[in-house]
């Protein structure tokens, strides 16, 4: 009974110590953000919102916003709608080089991204669809499919392998079948694949740096702005990013713990 409590206790400390080397220098760059002093250093100075209001108001950094934005919802959808397909062809259908598909699906994550960004733009290139903000869609759809398709095949694997044959042993078609039994149960996976792609690309920084030409994102605007000076509304900028990453992965994760714990409940 005592190893069990020395077991959570140290693993509770652990785990804490593993949030703060995480989110330290989080909190330190929203802390800063609020800092009057130019130079990020300890004493802070008085308490200031100017770097909000002159980030806010540079008109770069609200286009730079805009197109982040458009970037990860188009990229979510697609990416969703891709790593759907190959979970469930993955999970219903058995066909000759499934293994070699499965492995080409789940390459991209593991491919540097500097190697990745210099290949996409390669790829590009060729038909002159570099720099464009459709470019960067297309980069981010190849690297974030994979995520919603694991996500979507975690979902996939917790229904009865039953229903859809007493779909269509009740006369519903595939299609119907499809879209009564398979989609409504996968919804949750689908929203949170939503999420937490277009957290991903909103967030990416090499690839969209090297296809983005001057259709700049808001990783790309930060860069520019530290390239040669220091410069506090970055800290602004920063801050506002993260709330919107961690919110997007923060509702992903609440969708699927909660399938999660339904499943276990039933």
């Amino acid at each position: 009974m005592r190893d069990d409590k020395l077991i959570r206790w140290v693993l509770g400390v652990y785990t804490a110590l593993v949030f703060v080397f995480v989110f330290a220098p989080i909190l330190a760059s929203l802390v800063f953000s609020f800092n009057s002093d130019r130079f990020p250093t300890i004493p802070l100075g008085s308490f200031t919102t100017e770097w909000y209001v002159k980030a806010f108001s540079n008109p770069e950094a609200w286009d730079a916003a805009l197109r982040s934005l458009i970037v990860a919802s188009v990229t979510a959808v697609l990416a969703t709608g891709i790593g759907f397909s190959a979970a469930y062809s993955d999970y219903r259908y058995d066909f000759f080089g499934k293994k070699a598909f499965l492995i080409l699906a789940l390459l991209p994550p593991t491919i540097p991204l500097i190697i990745m960004a210099l290949a996409t733009l390669g790829w590009l290139s060729m038909f002159n669809a570099s720099g464009m903000t459709v470019s960067i869609i297309i980069a981010h759809t190849v690297l974030c499919a994979p995520f919603a398709m694991a996500v979507i095949r975690l979902r996939l694997n917790q229904m009865d392998p039953n229903l859809e044959p007493a779909a269509w042993n009740l006369g519903a078609s595939e299609w119907v079948t499809m879209k009564s039994v398979v989609i409504p149960f996968t919804m949750p996976s689908i929203i949170a694949s939503l999420c937490l792609t277009a957290a991903v690309s909103f967030d990416e920084f090499a690839v969209a740096w090297f296809v983005s030409g001057l259709n700049k994102t808001v990783p790309v605007v930060i860069l520019e702005i530290l390239t040669g000076n220091i410069d506090p509304q970055v800290n602004a900028i920063g801050s506002a990013v993260f709330l919107v990453s961690i919110t997007l992965v923060v509702i992903a994760q609440m969708l699927i713990m909660g399938r999660a714990r339904k499943s276990d409940q039933s």
